[in-house]
């Protein structure tokens, strides 16, 4: 059996913006609905969604028969996870709140295999290996593995350009809320000085060879970051088009007594 590909590491080398959804029902029946779309990519939360190990997996399961491509983000960066992750077949993972290259580094060795990395084998045990099933999985696993650090706070973007020259790391999303909130700017990432911040780790990004990404769901914010040379954008987030749109069918109906409009926080 040959292993599988990765069709969001592909993605990521071509010149092409990549649109993806927040998935953060937690649930595979939501998931395949958000997989069926025509998504670029979907993010399958585990920071900030009831996420567990068991449930990131149904999900993956689900939504394997899709084209949009599944980003596992784990609560943490723990390398005890990150093995659990990898081995229910989660193929590229976002990792939050890294502030640091050494923190980089680290993840890239929780994501590899000895000489390399801290991996633990398991072998036929692992839905990664497809049970063994994939030939010299532990010489060509990272092949098609693919990691993204979260840069969203003072510190992370300081420290961007290490970050970002890390050998292993794929690429840098930028977390605007925490960024925002982090530079006391609570609530209102269009501020002048998060602006200029999210500029400056794009830059630094780029300049450094790797892909930029960013979660935007206002439409004026997705297409500036695109023209910045931001390369895979969350442009829309599950739970927020339920709400929205529960409530804009509520009010054709009856006034709205919530008229406040979507955040533009995220």
């Amino acid at each position: 059996m040959n292993m599988p590909r990765n069709g969001f590491k592909a993605a990521l080398a071509r010149n092409a913006t990549q649109y993806g959804i927040w998935a953060g029902f937690a649930t595979g029946y939501a998931a395949e609905i958000v997989a069926g779309l025509g998504y670029d990519w979907m993010l399958i939360d585990g920071e900030h969604a009831p996420n567990t190990v068991p449930s990131v997996l149904n999900q993956l399961q689900t939504v394997a028969p899709y084209t949009t491509a599944p980003v596992v983000r784990a609560v943490n960066g723990d390398a005890s996870l990150i093995k659990q992750l990898l081995d229910v077949g989660a193929q590229t993972l976002m990792i939050p709140m890294v502030e640091t290259a050494e923190q980089a580094q680290a993840l890239v060795r929780a994501m590899r295999y000895p000489p390399h990395g801290i991996r633990g084998v398991g072998g036929g045990l692992t839905r990664a290996t497809r049970w063994d099933g994939v030939a010299d999985y532990l010489n060509t696993a990272h092949e098609e593995l693919c990691l993204i650090v979260q840069v969203e706070s003072r510190l992370g973007v300081e420290n961007v350009a290490a970050i970002a020259a890390v050998e292993g790391v794929d690429a840098v999303f930028i977390g605007p809320a925490d960024l925002s909130i982090g530079l006391g700017h609570a609530g209102n990432p269009s501020h002048p000085e998060v602006q200029e911040r999210i500029r400056h780790a794009v830059d630094a990004t780029l300049a450094a060879g790797k892909v930029s990404g960013i979660l935007a769901p206002n439409e004026e914010d997705a297409r500036r970051y695109q023209a910045w040379g931001c390369r895979f954008i969350a442009v829309a987030i599950d739970i927020s088009l339920l709400r929205q749109s529960a409530l804009a069918t509520l009010a054709r109906y009856r006034p709205a007594a919530d008229t406040q409009a979507p955040s533009r926080t995220y």
